[in-house]
């Protein structure tokens, strides 16, 4: 028998949790979780990585909507604590099941967990929304001083050099084109990415991992 997605333990909050609290949780898993975080990692440690970041988007695209959420609730309370799981399969299993049906969901939803990267882009916005609206003029060369002092700090000197470099092609995109911070995260190499996602665990988390 397949096991049943425990959602709240994924996330690390009780059934009692407000939305806000989910939202908080959602915000601290998923930097926690972000495979781009693993710039060194075997395929099959970034195919774990990918699997458990999936599962916790899950988790928040569930729990956020109140409509969902009760639907949710029903189910689980029908499930014994032993057949509760914090695997990521049981989610991609849960999806499968009970959206994968004609009558189930809305026809976006058929069959189709949703997209992860998509789920993360609303907050990642969030977590940089107060240096964004700064509105410095140069956002090339304040994302390069920004990136080198949050580098250094992690990584000494050749932490510094690639912070300002990550910081600088943020800044210069974005003066550049206009784009969103997001857009223009997901146009950044692997190494950038995980600079980026560091500075903002340190930020949420108070630590790198």
């Amino acid at each position: 028998m397949s096991q049943f997605p425990d959602y709240y333990a994924i996330l690390g909050i009780t059934q009692s949790a407000t939305q806000d609290d989910v939202r908080t949780a959602y915000k601290k898993e998923s930097l926690r979780t972000h495979p781009d975080r693993l710039v060194n990692a075997s395929p099959a440690q970034k195919k774990l990585a990918t699997e458990r970041f999936q599962a916790v988007a899950d988790a928040y695209y569930m729990l956020s909507d109140a409509t969902r959420r009760r639907e949710y609730d029903s189910l689980r309370a029908s499930k014994t604590s032993s057949e509760r799981s914090t695997d990521s399969k049981s989610s991609y299993n849960f999806f499968s099941q009970f959206f994968g049906g004609s009558s189930a969901g809305t026809p976006a939803e058929a069959n189709q967990q949703p997209d992860a990267e998509g789920v993360f882009t609303d907050v990642f916005e969030e977590l940089l929304r107060p240096e964004v609206e700064r509105r410095f003029p140069l956002w090339g060369y304040f994302g390069a001083a920004c990136g080198g002092g949050i580098g250094f700090i992690i990584a000494n000197v050749p932490g510094a050099m690639l912070g300002a470099f990550a910081g600088n092609r943020l800044g210069s995109i974005r003066d550049a084109k206009g784009k969103s911070v997001a857009s223009v995260f997901n146009e950044l190499g692997g190494s950038q990415k995980a600079e980026i996602l560091r500075a903002l665990a340190m930020k949420v988390l108070g630590s790198a991992l």
